[in-house]
């Protein structure tokens, strides 16, 4: 049987930060699904097509799939056959707020498992909303993503 994670989060941008997160999930499962979910109190800055298509170019397809989603998070891990959700986790205030979210999940699919992994201490200083505010005024948002901006 195949250990399958899904990464859920917004992803705008896909930061240093979720990318160590998600390479060190690879690690422990058999295939991780990065899912872009549309948060509707949230409009995206970065158009999601383009992010997709540059999340997937970091990873190996046999390994790791990127999708885009607009469903409850639980809800999809049970259609992809998922028993794992990853989160990544920078500070204190990540874990009350996914700690929270872990809880609904595992009342919605009790069989949801919520695997955290502590940001590595070299990008915890990177959240997207920061990137965002950089890049909207003009500043170099290049050391904080593996990609390029299109």
């Amino acid at each position: 049987m195949s250990r399958i994670a899904l990464f859920p989060g917004s992803f705008d941008p896909f930061t240093k930060g979720h990318e160590n997160v998600a390479r060190r999930a690879i690690l422990l499962f058999d295939k991780l699904v990065i899912a872009i979910g549309h948060n509707p109190e949230k409009s995206r800055y970065f158009p999601v097509e383009p992010m997709r298509k540059s999340i997937q170019s970091l990873f190996d397809p046999e390994k790791l799939e990127v999708i885009l989603y607009n469903q409850l998070t639980a809800n999809l891990a049970v259609k992809y056959g998922a028993k794992y959700l990853v989160r990544g986790l920078r500070n204190t205030t990540d874990f009350e707020f996914e700690n929270s979210v872990t809880q609904l999940n595992q009342t919605l699919e009790p069989e949801l498992e919520t695997v955290f992994f502590i940001t590595h201490p070299h990008y915890a200083h990177i959240s997207s909303s920061l990137v965002r505010e950089v890049h909207k005024y003009g500043g170099d948002v290049s050391s904080f993503l593996s990609y390029p901006l299109k």
